[in-house]
């Protein structure tokens, strides 16, 4: 089983959660962990599994994430399994601002544009976003 996992870090935290989601999924195959603008057309051919990670910048996915995925041909992502997590502040340091919870609550956070993203190109799934808090 071949899988790559796609990140983008802004501070770091992405990056290492990134790095920890490709070691495990090594334990079952070949994992290639690897940075949004490093990532080339060739090395989705032939992959299983396609992890995309991105911190939540503006409310949504940095534009390193959203870019590389317009690069993906239509149907691109054929028969590859996909998942997607994001990198966000917890609950209470959303809540010390008075406007933010209200954003959050109309835009999300980072995960879900990716997912909707993936399944455009293809993917066999919708994957539900998964989350990582960082303090």
């Amino acid at each position: 089983m071949k899988s790559i996992v796609v990140y983008d870090s802004q501070f770091g935290n992405t990056k290492l959660i990134a790095e920890a989601i490709g070691r495990a999924l090594g334990l079952s195959g070949r994992v290639f962990v690897m940075h949004a603008s490093d990532v080339q057309p060739g090395d989705l051919m032939g992959i299983n599994r396609l992890i995309v990670g991105s911190p939540t910048q503006q409310l949504s996915a940095t534009p390193a994430v959203l870019n590389w995925i317009k690069t993906i041909p239509r149907d691109g992502l054929r028969g590859v399994r996909a998942a997607t997590f994001d990198t966000r502040f917890t609950e209470e340091k959303i809540s010390r601002t008075k406007v933010l919870p209200f954003f959050v609550r109309i835009f999300g956070y980072g995960a879900k544009p990716i997912s909707y993203r993936l399944e455009k190109k293809g993917s066999g799934n919708r994957p539900a976003p998964g989350r990582f808090l960082c303090s």
